[in-house]
């Protein structure tokens, strides 16, 4: 399979490539969340060099969630006047546009924020553990998150259930020790990343691509991922609409360290629907690093080091 040549997700959606540019944190928008001319220019330059997908760093949903100084936000309206400047320099540039959204959870940084963590459970001089109210207002954020990019004239958001961040927190078995029916079992620890999905689903009509970014094992702050679980996971998101998952597996030339003899994406591709897109992401340099995860099962890759090294 050409790494160059288009694909369409299972919505109908086309892509000229099967190039994404990764989300990214480059710290470049302003204090209120708005988009800087900086962060609009850095994003643009890989749509002028032909990245099929222009994907935006993660961007926060509420103000509570907000991960560090200069991030992206989809919490008001007010940013949604930037978000329509990178669907539009994006789209003159035949690429698309989608959006990264995601709340820090216990990762979130209370001196920006000027707000106290919440996560699945408390700890010790960091986060409070979330109330039902917590959880209730955080799926409706997602939900109001995807309805302003939808609004903007991007083509579709990603959920960041990746990397430590709260999704990640409550579908870890080691950060998430609740004992209500939001942690537990895997379909409790899973429950959270699944009402996002299906709240974000129904606000947006199926032309507009929803995805979820997955860390498949543990690595790095995705403490206590397991493959099989987080396989399961993604089955599910799909039967909830997810249109395709983005694997963030960090060295993608290795395989699955629980099974060594197979591959993650393998182990994705034998799961899911054959019509839900797969991406993987992880210290891919060359078009034949990329072309090996297609023959893998891939759809697609996203570049996140390679693409500030060369936007083209």
């Amino acid at each position: 399979m050409d790494i160059l040549s288009p694909f369409s997700f299972r919505n109908g959606v086309r892509s000229k490539n099967r190039v994404m540019l990764a989300p990214m944190t480059n710290s470049q928008s302003h204090e209120d969340g708005t988009l800087s001319d900086d962060e609009l220019r850095w994003l643009t330059m890989r749509a002028d060099g032909g990245f099929g997908i222009v994907m935006t760093c993660a961007a926060h949903v509420g103000k509570d969630g907000q991960g560090w100084a200069g991030e992206l936000g989809v919490f008001d309206d007010s940013q949604i006047p930037g978000l329509t400047k990178i669907a539009k320099n994006s789209h003159d540039r035949g690429a698309l546009a989608f959006a990264q959204i995601f709340h820090g959870g216990l990762r979130a940084d209370e001196k920006v924020s000027g707000v106290r963590p919440w996560s699945a459970n408390e700890a010790d001089g960091g986060p409070r553990a979330a109330t039902e109210e917590d959880i209730a207002r955080v799926i409706t954020q997602f939900g109001d998150a995807a309805v302003r990019a939808h609004e903007a004239g991007m083509d579709g958001v990603e959920i960041h259930g990746a990397h430590g961040y709260l999704l990640t927190q409550f579908l870890s078995p080691i950060e998430n020790t609740r004992a209500d029916s939001w942690g537990g079992s895997l379909e409790n620890r899973a429950r959270l990343v699944r009402e996002v999905m299906r709240a974000v689903r129904s606000r947006v009509p199926k032309s507009f691509v929803v995805g979820v970014r997955l860390s498949a094992e543990d690595f790095g702050n995705a403490k206590g991922m397991d493959l099989d679980d987080s396989v399961t996971t993604g089955k599910w998101l799909a039967d909830d609409g997810a249109d395709f998952i983005h694997l963030s597996l960090w060295r993608a030339e290795f395989n699955s360290r629980k099974r060594p003899e197979e591959h993650v994406i393998t182990a994705f591709k034998k799961a899911l629907p054959s019509d839900v897109t797969i991406f993987a992401a992880g210290n891919i340099w060359t078009r034949a690093d990329a072309e090996k995860l297609l023959e893998l099962g891939a759809d697609g890759v996203a570049l996140g080091r390679s693409a500030i090294a060369n936007p083209d």
